[in-house]
């Protein structure tokens, strides 16, 4: 009797494991940044982003670099993305959107500076301040497995064009 209690009770043990494992949707590792405890940057530094395709190492994905409204009080005419000398992927200059307010800003032309190690993104007329802005990198060939910071700069509009700090994103790239 206690034997058949044992077998019952296991047997609807693992039934349920079973049950649970494949009602849960599939977790996409790596796709938006989730918390940092300790990363060096101050919280309030910290962007977000959002990788389209999951951030998996070596293969092909979207990255959405987020800036809020209140980073960019003065607008800009270009922003530039730095990033760590240990990156090993790569950037298609040609598929570059910058998007101001949901909408799509005219880009003048986008370099990427392989050894000084980042992307600069000049854009035809300056988006306004005070704007939440998108940058879509798509077509990036994800590096290694690891975390890689990438800092945000903007070429504030105006009489002085001065390069200011907008943030960090601290993107990291998982095993799926």
């Amino acid at each position: 009797m206690i034997l058949k209690r044992l077998l019952f009770g296991a047997t609807l043990g693992f039934l349920g494991f079973y049950l649970t494992t494949i009602a849960l949707p599939p977790v996409t590792a790596g796709s938006n940044p989730g918390l940092t405890i300790f990363s060096g940057v101050d919280r309030k530094d910290v962007l977000d982003y959002y990788l389209d395709f999951g951030g998996s190492p070596r293969q092909t994905d979207r990255y959405k670099l987020y800036i809020p409204a209140k980073k960019l009080s003065q607008g800009a005419t270009r922003f530039f993305i730095s990033y760590p000398d240990y990156f090993d992927g790569s950037f298609d200059t040609s598929r570059i959107e910058v998007r101001a307010g949901g909408k799509s800003v005219p880009i003048k032309d986008a370099y990427w500076d392989k050894e000084s190690r980042y992307v600069e993104i000049n854009l035809e007329q300056p988006v306004e301040g005070n704007s939440n802005i998108d940058i879509v990198l798509s077509n990036v060939q994800n590096p290694s497995q690891g975390t890689y910071y990438f800092i945000g700069d903007a070429q504030i509009a105006g009489s002085i064009p001065l390069r200011v700090y907008l943030g960090t994103w601290i993107i990291s790239i998982d095993r799926s």
